[in-house]
């Protein structure tokens, strides 16, 4: 039998029927859940280093489990350089087992040995219930090897849910864990 993550678990047992509760709603359909997680990480420095592509798709393959796709420029902008075409950066969709497994980690492992952590911001919401979050340093994973990168990346975690309001997308990630500041 296929192993189920505990955050879906979780979520099945727990966090619907509680939403339900809080919201009065009906069915199970109408409470929100994850949709995709999108990693992004940009790389202004790939256009003096391509080898930085190389580093950045084998770092984002060990913390999320699956071979990222490399971003190309839409435009030139002469001022930095960059011509149509070129590589700019490297990014994975997560859904499904993948996703709950990565969240997992994020809130457990990784977030937990950022230096000084008071929690993640509030208010990274986009107005429709989806969260972004920043991260400064991959080296929180504890799947990446301090000794074998070449440089500190920062990278861009997407958090995309159903939930048609910010509010019922941030109680839905309170639920799964999610370290929001207090406030």
């Amino acid at each position: 039998m296929a192993r189920i993550p505990q955050l879906k678990q979780k979520y099945n047992e727990e966090i619907v029927p509680q939403i339900m509760n809080e919201n009065g709603f009906k069915s199970q359909m109408r409470v929100a859940r994850l949709q995709k997680v999108v990693l992004n990480i940009s790389l202004g420095e790939a256009i003096q280093n391509p080898r930085a592509v190389e580093a950045a798709v084998a770092d984002l393959t060990l913390i999320s489990g699956q071979k990222p796709v490399t971003t190309k420029a839409r435009k030139a902008v002469a001022s930095f350089k960059l011509r149509e075409g070129m590589t700019i950066g490297v990014m994975v969709t997560l859904r499904g087992k993948r996703m709950y497994d990565f969240l997992e980690r994020l809130i457990n492992a990784a977030l937990p040995r950022t230096r000084d952590f008071q929690g993640v911001p509030r208010d990274s919401f986009d107005g429709r219930g989806n969260y972004a979050l920043g991260i400064k340093e991959q080296i929180l994973f504890p799947e990446i090897d301090y000794d074998k990168i070449d440089k500190v990346r920062g990278m861009q975690v997407n958090i995309v849910t159903s939930a048609p309001s910010d509010e019922e997308g941030r109680r839905l990630l309170e639920l799964m864990g999610m370290p929001f500041v207090r406030g």
